[in-house]
């Protein structure tokens, strides 16, 4: 083959695997733009980011630690050459030039003495400030920084404002929440003591002269039951956890019915490590026995299983005792008074944890015993609970 033959080909072959090249990236960049969308969905998609992001910084207030990072997600999100974030308090979280927060002040200032909304125009950057009203007061202040505010910017930053009172009032009903969760196991816990303190302290005092040994091994029992049920932290535990301090509830009542209390449990081994709201199966487990088997003289059994069905793990607590009238079972649990308030605290509870349709499932009938049906997520990444140490 002649030189200018075979330099026509090696060239020939170099544009054709150029020309493939060009096309394989140019497939790929087609399909990278069908993948990410149109120009809308990834503007849709960027704002939504950036919302996300600054409502994760504002869960503790505009004057929390994190509010200088909301502050950097809004000023993306309109646009601005910078935004402030003041709150009611003066606290003041500026994303962009330090040299605007003395602007950022004033404009705030202004907005929190009439309520509305704040124009400010000079010969260095526009201001526009806008209200943060939550729960009917106004909180803080969003001040947006440009060049020459324009309509457009005004009302998004009032948009931007409105967003932000809504986070604040979400975040401000979670923290309820969570005080009423915290409020009702207190009240479990309070609950414990005047009733079941008495009775187990006399039962021990029973057996001193008679069994040391039995009084000794009360006194543990107690001292178990106690520790957990009044430790100081840890809103979730594990049903294993759970069922060994009923353990020594049971053995402190026995105790006191002697012959007249059989507990039977039928646990399937896997749901041991449920986690479960702290102090929510114990508390049935003392509503059967103080309001199933206490009242009638030959005592009775309780019988407690726990199995895993689907997505969640099902609890029961049954006894054959007294049992109560099905129309009271809704009065009691809506009710204030101080009968069934461990059965009522724990259903609250999970209803606040879980939603309604984790409501406690109660079966009874007057002389026929009662069943109370427990079920939870047998998956709860967001719940921790307290290490159980040996």
């Amino acid at each position: 083959m002649s030189g200018p033959v075979f330099a026509g080909a090696v060239a020939g072959l170099v544009v054709g695997v150029l020309l493939t090249l060009g096309l394989v990236l140019a497939w790929r960049l087609a399909r990278g733009s069908r993948e990410l969308g149109s120009d809308s969905d990834r503007a849709t998609f960027r704002t939504l980011h950036l919302a996300s992001r600054a409502a994760t910084h504002l869960r503790d207030g505009l004057d929390g630690d994190d509010v200088g990072r909301a502050a950097r997600s809004l000023r993306q999100l309109l646009g601005a050459d910078a935004l402030a974030v003041v709150a009611a308090d003066g606290a003041v979280a500026l994303d962009g030039s330090q040299a605007l927060e003395p602007d950022a002040r004033r404009v705030a200032e202004r907005v929190l003495a009439t309520g509305r909304h704040h124009v400010e125009t000079g010969d260095g950057e526009d201001a526009v400030g806008e209200p943060v009203v939550a729960g009917g007061r106004v909180a803080g202040v969003v001040v947006a920084f440009a060049g020459t505010v324009r309509p457009p910017l005004v009302r998004a930053t009032g948009e931007v404002a409105q967003w932000c009172a809504a986070q604040l009032e979400l975040g401000e009903l979670e923290a309820s929440r969570t005080a009423l969760a915290q409020a009702e196991l207190r009240a479990l816990r309070a609950q414990i003591s005047p009733h079941f303190v008495y009775n187990a302290l006399g039962a021990i005092a029973s057996f001193i002269s008679t069994d040391p040994e039995r009084a000794r091994d009360l006194v543990l029992d107690f001292a178990d039951f106690t520790r957990y049920s009044f430790r100081g932290r840890g809103d979730f535990t594990t049903l294993a956890d759970e069922l060994r301090s009923i353990h020594s509830y049971v053995e402190l009542e026995r105790a006191r019915f002697g012959d007249r209390l059989t507990v039977t449990l039928q646990i399937a081994p896997e749901s041991l490590t449920t986690v479960i709201p702290f102090l929510s199966v114990q508390p049935l487990v003392e509503n059967a026995v103080r309001h199933g088997l206490e009242p009638q003289e030959r005592g009775g059994t309780i019988v407690i299983t726990a199995r895993d069905e689907g997505t969640q793990t099902e609890i029961t607590v049954e006894d054959d005792g007294v049992g109560m009238d099905p129309a009271a079972v809704h009065e009691l649990l809506t009710s204030r008074g101080t009968a069934h308030v461990g059965l009522r605290n724990v259903d609250t509870r999970v209803r606040q944890l879980y939603g309604d349709d984790h409501a406690l499932d109660i079966e009874t009938a007057p002389g026929s015993g009662t069943l109370v049906r427990l079920r939870v997520p047998r998956s709860q990444p967001l719940h921790e609970t307290e290490v159980s140490v040996p």
